[in-house]
């Protein structure tokens, strides 16, 4: 299909050409096509990220990096997104070392910012084991003027070294915030005590504690809930039962400033010498439900974190305390709720949240609920049933399905065997211009092969060319094997193969 070039160019308009596009090599010569025939345009940053995004998405790593390059020569103003998305690229094609020196030139680009890359690359070293290169990146970039939010890249930090299992560096680096005259926020904190507890550091864990009820819980919030939590639960399911018990009480005495009447003394006898952990973490969580300062944000951290635990009672528990105390559950707790039960496989309940409960509620899905929901169905094999949220979807307004969506179904179908099915919902996907991965493409045309259905397999071999897309292995042996003794079948795909 030719393109309608306008009278006078505009980036906006170049941008919505070349994302209609199925095929990134056409969406590339159209996007270098632009500037012969308009030798007074010019490509501006949004123009340079939307072709940048399309070449990562696709892969195509040689083309991204010289539209990179090309950017640096134009010096035009470009966001930092950009260089984060073309660094996680580089990672996931195995290619660190491009990653780090992009990171490192971008002072050659028209850049102000590098905060969001910064924080991608340092993230992206820690998890491949490079942490004195890491450190190094770290110090010789964090105190740029272009590195903003401090605080933030800090805790980045902190967290994927508390994920490598390396608690003890993301210590130091904690202690060497005021130095850097950064403060710790409430996230930093629940981050350290998380890795912290899981990597057994109960007494740094305890100390970190107390420095919170001096630097962040001052002032007693129930927000803070979470970071006492992680900390009381490990001393739980380590058999501290009286440590725990001491620590409660100042938690809720100095952390949540609970009135002394909230500050109940909870008997602990059967849960000591290690005995009935559940019980004892059970104790803890009422005593901090009920100490909390009452608020919508409170409550939230602590259902959505019991959700996510996967202790759904516990969670319901808070949000009965959340209506008697006035206050509404918003989607997010929706959202950790469908998540839990889903993972726990209680699919019917999870679909009765959106059916029941949310409207009770008078909450309206998001389309990110519908796509938990979506993929709990398809995972439990009930695909069909899936379709009918595709369709709730569509009719509610401002709701509309995104690529994970028909992603999610189609291999969901494909799991259950339906072939023609998915055949169909590809065609919508196609018309909202989602294109599909490989995988789901090969997947598609060996179940439509297996089902005798040759032509329609033969129909999405011919889209996947041309989209640039090289089917794999199993997909060419299904198609030959259906159409071998066909002569007609073999015609039409010797046409595609030599085409």
């Amino acid at each position: 299909m030719s393109i309608r070039w306008p009278r006078v160019l505009t980036p906006t308009y170049l941008s919505q050409i070349i994302q209609n596009q199925k095929n990134p090599l056409k969406a590339l010569r159209i996007f270098n096509e632009a500037r012969n025939r308009y030798p007074d345009y010019r490509h501006n940053g949004p123009v340079y990220a939307t072709m940048i995004n399309i070449l990562s998405t696709s892969n195509r790593i040689a083309d991204m990096k010289q539209v990179i390059d090309q950017m640096k020569e134009d010096s035009c103003e470009c966001q930092d997104s950009v260089f984060s998305t073309s660094i996680i690229t580089y990672a996931k094609a195995g290619m660190l070392n491009e990653a780090i020196s992009l990171f490192k030139n971008l002072n050659q680009f028209n850049c102000v910012n590098w905060t969001e890359s910064f924080n991608t690359i340092l993230k992206i070293m820690v998890k491949e084991s490079k942490l004195e290169s890491a450190h190094h990146l770290f110090l010789e970039n964090f105190g740029k003027w272009e590195v903003k939010s401090r605080t933030r890249s800090l805790t980045w930090l902190i967290d994927v070294l508390c994920e490598k299992k390396r608690s003890d560096l993301a210590l130091q680096v904690f202690q060497e915030m005021n130095s850097q005259y950064c403060y710790p926020t409430r996230d930093t904190y629940r981050v350290l005590m998380k890795g912290l507890c899981e990597d057994g550091r109960i007494n740094e864990a305890i100390h970190l504690l107390y420095s919170m009820f001096w630097k962040i819980s001052r002032r007693g919030s129930g927000e803070d809930v979470l970071v006492y939590k992680i900390l009381l639960d490990t001393l739980c399911a380590y058999g501290h039962v009286d440590e725990a018990s001491d620590i409660l009480n100042k938690v809720l005495r100095k952390g949540l400033k609970a009135p002394k009447k909230k500050r109940t003394q909870l008997d602990f006898n059967m849960c000591r010498n290690g005995r009935d952990i559940e019980s004892a973490k059970s104790l803890v969580n009422n005593a901090l439900i009920k100490g909390v300062i009452p608020s919508y944000e409170s409550y939230n951290a602590m259902a959505v974190q019991l959700y996510a635990e996967g202790d759904i009672n516990g969670a319901e528990r808070v949000v009965q305390e959340m209506h008697d105390q006035g206050f509404k559950p918003q989607v997010v707790i929706y959202e950790a709720k469908v998540t839990a039960l889903c993972k726990q496989s209680m699919i019917n309940e999870a679909e009765k949240v959106i059916t029941e409960d949310m409207v009770e509620g008078n909450c309206v899905p998001t389309i990110k609920l519908y796509n938990i929901l979506i993929k709990g169905l398809c995972c439990d094999g009930k695909s069909t049933r899936a379709l009918g949220f595709l369709n709730k979807m569509c009719s509610q307004s401002g709701c509309v399905p995104n690529k994970e969506t028909y992603t999610v179904l189609v291999d969901g179908l494909c799991d259950d065997g339906s072939f023609i099915e998915a055949s169909q919902l590809f065609e919508k996907m196609l018309v909202n211009s989602y294109w599909p991965d490989t995988d789901t493409f090969s997947r598609v045309i060996n179940g439509l092969c297996l089902m005798s259905r040759p032509y329609e397999a033969v129909v999405w071999l011919e889209e996947m060319v041309s989209q640039e897309k090289i089917p794999e292995h199993s997909a060419w042996t299904s198609l030959v094997g259906s159409v071998i003794y066909d002569t007609v079948g073999i015609d039409v795909l010797s046409e595609i193969l030599y085409s």
